[in-house]
């Protein structure tokens, strides 16, 4: 394994350690090649009676409201369609190979043009999406749907759920082609009904492949950058953690300060990591 350890130390080790250093520092895209160390000042200071630093900005702390939000909806409605096309496509039909194939285009197309199109289909003078709505009189006039504050973080979440269902329906059908049909035999000679097969039999057998799937997708979504930044850059109301770490770093050129935010980003899906494995060691049905 030493190569593969020296290959991380390399590719991600020092990256990491060099963020994790510049945090400490005052470091500025503008500033001189050497830098000040000023401890946990851009983390969090109390000065003459005010509190300063990423943890002490409201901004900070909107950005992971929307990253929470975004990851928690997106993954289990993402889960839940997943698992349902997967059993769907799980069963024998005419043109399935099709289907399936048909299914992961979304997930096919880069993140940023996926991103750029539904731009395009939402926006309030020329997308599709307000066209079709007038046309069936659900709605009386254009809706920004990307622009309006109110609206912005579902549209945001509506794009991913197209986008990476098919992810998660790849990664669940892998997992029920694997299951052993003999149980399935044995429901079947004794007269089960398929919702208790559902329950009893396909989910449990099925629940560490789930759990790979949604620890997957969980950890990209608390990650997000590329599909809130194309669709609405660096509005406050879809806001991510990477966002916000992005603008600390390119828009205001704050090295240390943004060194600090991604250092926070780095430790919050690290410890949702670590959270997660914990829970899913436990099958349904057990308690800690």
């Amino acid at each position: 394994m030493t190569p593969m350890v020296v290959a991380l130390a390399v590719a991600a080790g020092w990256p990491l350690a060099r963020t994790v250093w510049l945090s400490f520092t005052d470091a500025t895209l503008a500033g001189p090649a050497d830098v000040a160390w000023i401890g946990f000042a851009n983390y969090l200071e109390h000065d003459a009676g005010e509190w300063y630093g990423v943890l002490a900005d409201p901004q900070w702390w909107h950005a992971v409201r929307n990253t929470l939000v975004f990851a928690v909806v997106s993954v289990g409605l993402e889960t839940m369609l997943g698992l349902a096309i997967a059993l769907a496509l799980n069963t024998p039909f005419r043109g399935r190979g099709l289907v399936r194939a048909a299914v992961l285009v979304p997930w096919a197309i880069p993140t940023v043009v996926s991103a750029k199109l539904w731009a395009w289909m939402l926006n309030d003078e020329f997308g599709i999406l307000n066209h079709v709505l007038l046309g069936l009189g659900v709605i009386s006039a254009p809706i920004a749907w990307v622009a309006n504050p109110d609206l912005a973080l579902g549209a945001v979440i509506a794009v991913d759920v197209w986008k990476t269902t098919p992810f998660m329906v790849l990664l669940i059908l892998a997992g029920l082609q694997m299951l052993p049909q003999d149980c399935y035999e044995a429901a079947r000679v004794d007269g089960v009904s398929p919702v208790k097969v559902f329950l009893r039999v396909t989910l449990p057998l099925l629940w560490p492949a789930l759990a790979v799937a949604v620890a997957f997708r969980a950890l990209d979504a608390l990650r997000i950058f590329d599909l809130v930044y194309v669709l609405t850059a660096n509005s406050t109301s879809t806001m991510s953690i990477s966002v916000y770490a992005r603008q600390q770093l390119i828009d205001f050129q704050d090295i240390g300060y943004g060194s600090a935010a991604s250092t926070l980003v780095f430790l919050t899906i690290g410890l949702a990591a670590i959270a997660y494995l914990r829970l899913v060691r436990l099958r349904p049905g057990e308690t800690a």
